[in-house]
């Protein structure tokens, strides 16, 4: 049986530091990250209150590998 994947309800999220993608940029939503333990959350910037991803190592080196290999672009 696999080990169970974290939730962000899991963590105190009063005490996280988010890390701002956009903090020099004029974007009203940028994505915010954090490092906690071993997992990578991800939130949007513009909604503190909203839903959190929550990514392992390998989830987060396939999803940031497919950010720069273009795989989400959509214009």
């Amino acid at each position: 049986m696999l080990p169970m994947k974290p939730k962000a309800t899991d963590f105190d999220l009063s005490s996280i530091t988010w890390v701002n993608s956009a903090a020099d940029l004029d974007i009203s939503d940028p994505v915010e990250v954090a490092f906690v333990e071993n997992v990578i959350l991800m939130r949007n910037g513009g909604q503190d209150d909203g839903a959190i991803l929550v990514f392992t190592q390998p989830e987060w080196e396939a999803f940031v590998a497919g950010v720069l290999g273009g795989e989400f672009d959509y214009d």
